[in-house]
């Protein structure tokens, strides 16, 4: 039974030189004897969890806390609580505001020695951490963790709205402002508000005026890159955006959704004052100038004003005797198609 039992394997170990020991006793000058029997004397607590040793009781209690998880010591301004004194106290600097390490490059301070470490690497240029997989390195340990995700694959951070992962908690924030709706970054200028901080920086460039991206064929400029770059497929011809169901291109991908509603036959945008519905938000805004009386384009000839732009334009061939619709049969031209249509009769 006792030869089971791992606490008294250890002490028998110690003991089992008897003879020697009792012949030692005599000699208590040899500085080895003297170190034997101080480390004898000073580890005689021993875990019954894992059989480590421990010099004083007290230190024994405090790691048996790592088997029973126990956490004694409660912070009374968040109730988090610590298994050791120390590290409550460390705990509590969060909440006085105390920061005793300073750095000596720049003076910021911290409230924990090993962030005050963390910090400095930033001017030593230290990174001792390293990834396995592709050799680069990093100042803090959480970083080459976050690194090692695109490797890894793994995603640990979940959506519980869609089910969605992510690799980075941020990432995973922001996508959740889509489910709530939050837009936390405001324009000062027109009150606009965005959900992504880089998407208000790209909006505010239109209150300064700000164009930074030219266009080297026509030097047409753009406050964004993603306008440029759409600008550009006016030059280069570039339609990447197909419709399966016809097989027609376009160059924006806006224009492909309100194409592929001729296929559906959706009309979701519907008029308040008649019930009329059309597929294009666009139409129904021309539409609803009708019931408003609204008529914003103006001919510069005669001042004669119209709903729609197309109706202006159709006026203006009066004044400039404009007739782009001819006749293949006889070469007879019109001002309007619907003319055109009216006159083919006479050939059919």
């Amino acid at each position: 039974m006792n030869s089971l039992d791992p606490t008294k394997d250890i002490f028998a170990e110690q003991e089992e030189p008897k003879e020697l020991v009792s012949h030692q006793s005599g000699c208590p000058d040899l500085p080895e004897v003297n170190e034997q029997r101080s480390l004898a004397e000073k580890k005689h607590h021993c875990c019954d969890q894992c059989g480590k040793r421990f010099s004083n009781i007290s230190t024994l209690k405090i790691h048996q806390r790592l088997h029973t998880g126990e956490k004694p010591y409660g912070c009374d301004q968040c109730g988090q609580h610590f298994s050791i004194m120390g590290n409550l106290k460390r705990h509590q600097r969060i909440h006085k505001g105390e920061k005793p390490y300073g750095c000596d490059q720049c003076g910021q301070h911290f409230s924990l020695l090993a962030n005050l470490k963390s910090h400095q690497r930033i001017h030593t240029g230290e990174k001792p951490f390293g990834c396995d997989q592709c050799g680069q390195h990093f100042s803090h340990l959480a970083n080459l963790k976050t690194h090692q995700r695109i490797h890894t694959g793994e995603k640990p951070f979940g959506c519980d709205q869609c089910g969605q992962h992510f690799s980075l908690m941020s990432t995973l924030k922001i996508h959740q402002r889509i489910h709530t709706g939050e837009k936390p970054y405001g324009c000062g200028q027109c009150g606009q508000h965005f959900s992504i901080m880089d998407n208000l920086k790209k909006h505010q460039k239109m209150h300064t005026g700000e164009k930074p991206y030219g266009c080297d064929q026509c030097g047409q400029h753009f406050s964004q890159l993603a306008n440029l770059k759409i600008h550009q497929r006016i030059h280069t011809g570039e339609k990447p955006y197909g419709c399966d169901q016809c097989g027609q291109h376009f160059a924006k991908l806006a224009n492909l959704k309100r194409h592929q509603i001729i296929h559906t036959g959706e009309k979701p945008y519907g008029c308040d004052q008649c019930g009329q519905h059309f597929s294009v938000m666009s139409t129904l805004k021309r539409h609803q100038r009708i019931h408003m009386g609204e008529k914003p384009y103006g001919c510069d000839h005669c001042g004669q004003h119209f709903s729609h732009l197309a109706s202006l334009k159709r006026h203006q061939r009066i004044h400039t005797g404009e007739k782009p619709y001819g006749c293949d049969q006889c070469g007879q031209h019109f001002s309007r198609l619907a003319n055109l249509k009216r006159h083919t009769i006479i050939h059919t």
